[in-house]
């Protein structure tokens, strides 16, 4: 499907070109002052400025998450959604490029905003807060977001382009282990070792994996086993991540994962707690309209899309917005900032989350996406 530029989309081109300097500025603070899931305090007060001061109504502390907000402009009957994400990851700062999220819903969303008369718009930015292991567009969902929108959208980071979004489904837990300290050497039989727990768990895990399916993945982390070798540890944390195709395939994978703990616990005598950090990530469901728009109209910007091998499998990562396609029409697709080798939630990938190739792709996705919700008011008065 070839895109065409309309009278309308060289308006909105013209208005993201007239904010470019401000949306660049935007993600350069951002990434800056990386803040990890729902405490994104300042970014949650810097992402709507630029929004308020070109006219759109600005809802901070948006359904009673201080870290959220509503931005809206126009009255028309078509709701257009662009999704601002900006947490970061622990310990990795902004290297998943949420930075670069939020500056290109912005924009989308200001190039939008002129021409929402002649096409109907009514447009609307949502900071989601904590979207890394956090779910906070579920948050926003079971409060009464995004219903009824007739479009939500966003572009994701990348080493390379890639359309479609297609996600495992993921349930993220908190694992805990308690037992009794003692002193290791004089008296370890009074001891009920804490972090032995987690290696008989994460080596049942590991004989576990034959029986999975090869799509899926368990993956997590020892946050705290103890603090001095001459003491058996009391306690014991970690975060772990079960992922599969569908929540349904989640739904009989999970039990067989948290049954390892459970023997972790059994073996070492501990008490285990389990935790879910938030409720499961959804498999995402993929307007295909929109999706044809989308990829039309980033190929006319000049973007190339790279076949799904290794650099490519990024658009496999799992995402709230899954969560938020499951209800209304969404697309996801991933924008490269040419950062290869280095892949998202690495080190090397954050340092590119700044600079001209991804400034480049910040000012083409938000582009892309508002062209994408022009098309589709097109679409809907035909």
């Amino acid at each position: 499907m070839p895109s065409t530029v309309t009278r309308e989309k060289a308006a909105i081109r013209t208005a993201v070109d007239r904010v470019a300097d401000d949306l660049v500025e935007l993600s350069r603070r951002l990434h800056a002052r990386p803040e990890t899931a729902w405490e994104e305090r300042h970014a949650a007060a810097t992402v709507p400025e630029l929004l308020d001061r070109r006219g759109f109504t600005v809802t901070a502390d948006y359904l009673g998450l201080e870290t959220a907000f509503l931005a809206s402009y126009g009255t028309g009957p078509l709701r257009i959604a662009l999704c601002a994400e900006y947490d970061a990851l622990p310990g990795l700062g902004h290297a998943c490029g949420h930075n670069l999220i939020a500056a290109s819903s912005v924009g989308a969303a200001l190039g939008l905003a002129e021409v929402a008369d002649d096409l109907g718009l009514t447009v609307e930015v949502y900071g989601t807060p904590a979207e890394e292991g956090g779910g906070g567009k579920i948050e926003m969902l079971e409060r009464g977001a995004f219903h009824d929108v007739d479009l939500a959208m966003m572009v994701h980071p990348g080493p390379v382009d890639v359309a479609e979004a297609r996600p495992f489904a993921v349930s993220h837990s908190r694992i805990s282990y308690r037992g009794r300290s003692a002193h290791a050497a004089a008296y370890p039989e009074d001891g009920v070792n804490a972090a032995d727990a987690f290696t008989v768990a994460q080596v049942a895990i590991g004989l576990l994996r034959q029986q999975l399916p090869s799509s899926s993945r368990v993956h997590g982390i020892v946050t705290s086993a103890g603090s001095a070798p001459n003491a058996i540890p009391e306690t014991s944390s970690g975060r772990w991540y079960v992922r599969a195709e569908t929540l349904a395939e989640l739904a009989e994978i999970e039990p067989k994962v948290m049954r390892c703990f459970e023997a972790g616990a059994l073996a070492t005598g501990t008490t285990l707690e389990i935790e879910a950090e938030s409720k499961p990530y959804a498999e995402f469901r993929t307007d295909e309209r929109a999706l044809a728009a989308y990829r039309a109209n980033a190929l006319h910007l000049g973007r190339e899309f790279a076949p799904d091998g290794l650099a490519g499998r990024m658009n496999r990562a799992s995402t709230d917005m899954g969560n938020v396609s499951q209800v209304v029409p969404a697309i996801h697709p991933y924008i490269g900032i040419g950062s290869l080798p280095a892949t998202n939630h690495q080190h090397e990938f954050a340092a590119h989350c700044v600079g001209p190739q991804a400034e480049r792709a910040l000012l083409d996705g938000a582009v892309a996406l508002a062209w994408t919700g022009a098309d589709r008011a097109r679409s809907t008065v035909a």
